[in-house]
Order: structure tokens, then sequence, then C-alpha cells
């Protein structure tokens, strides 16, 4: 396992989170609700806690199985991907993304989905990837789909924010080439 590792598409460059990065990211997605609208989880909901939790990504950065980019495209930061709870004996990770909302609609999150998959499946030799999404969450369910993950399940009312209940659709990317 090689951990976060330096990644470069055609538009993008995934790094690793510098300590500047925490008042943009507390900027860009802590103070909009629409970031987290989904989640129930926003790790930059105060500069504080954007600061705190940067330093506990450069902190684990030590740690070969732990994934965490910071998605930069020119010399903007505009979004974060990260995988979490790898299982070795099950060969399997989590995967979440975020693009700030400004960007929306412009294929960043797929771009950056795509590479991560392939450094995950191709790089870590790790069979399979997870991620969920709620059914509301449109933008996340088609860069899911459109990045070749399948939806494996579906459970209603699993996932509670703020008194709302939603359902949670899970997906997989399976690297096939293992089988």
């Amino acid at each position: 396992m090689n951990g976060t590792k330096p990644l470069k598409t055609k538009r993008l460059v995934l790094r690793r989170h510098t300590l500047q990065d925490a008042e943009i990211l507390y900027e860009r997605f802590g103070k909009d609700p629409l970031m987290y609208r989904y989640s129930g989880w926003n790790p930059y909901r105060t500069l504080e806690q954007a600061k705190k939790s940067v330093k506990e990504y450069n902190e684990r950065y030590k740690d070969t199985t732990f994934y965490g980019w910071a998605i930069q495209y020119k010399d903007r930061l505009i979004g974060t991907i990260g995988a979490y709870d790898h299982d070795p004996v099950q060969s399997q990770i989590e995967i979440g993304l975020s693009i700030e909302r400004a960007l929306w609609n412009n294929g960043f999150g797929l771009e950056a989905l795509l590479s991560v998959l392939k450094y995950l499946t191709e790089n870590e030799k790790i069979q399979t990837v997870t991620a969920w999404c709620v059914p509301e969450n449109i933008g996340s369910q088609k860069i899911m789909e459109t990045a070749g993950m399948h939806m494996v399940q579906r459970k209603n009312r699993s996932l509670e924010i703020d008194g709302i209940w939603y359902d949670q659709m899970f997906f997989e990317y399976t690297d096939n080439r293992k089988k």
C-alpha cells in the first residue's frame, strides 16, 4: 500500500492537503449548507474545525492505507476526494467526493473519481470500491454510474440528517481483472 500519492488527470491535480487549504475549505465548503446537505457530516463547519481536519489529514499521510486528496484545477482548490475504512480481508474501501458548488456540472467530480478508482484498483490492488448517496443527490448518483459503479443495495429510511430521514443507495466498483 502506498497511501495518498499525487495524481494527475487532463485538467486536475489530486494532491495532499496543505494547511493553507483550511480557510478555502471553510469558506467554500463548510459555510455552504448545500455542500453537506446529504451527508450529515461537515468537517469544515468552522475555520477551527477546518484547520483541525487538515492537520489530521496531514498526520494520517504517514499511514499507507489513508487516502485523502485535495482536488486542484489550475491553481484553485475545487474539491476533496478520499477513501476510508479499508478492509484488507474483503479488499474493499469506501470513497467520498465533494466538488465546490460553483463548479458543479463541469465534469470535475467524474474526472477525479475515475482517477482515484484507477489508482485504488490498479496501483493499490483494492478489488472493490464502495460509495453511497441519497436518491435526492442526483449529481452524485450520475457521477458514480458514469464512472462504472453499480447500485447494489438501497436501504429505506436509513440515514437521518437534521430530523429528516433519507434512503441510501449503495454503489460498488469492482476490479474485474482479478476475478
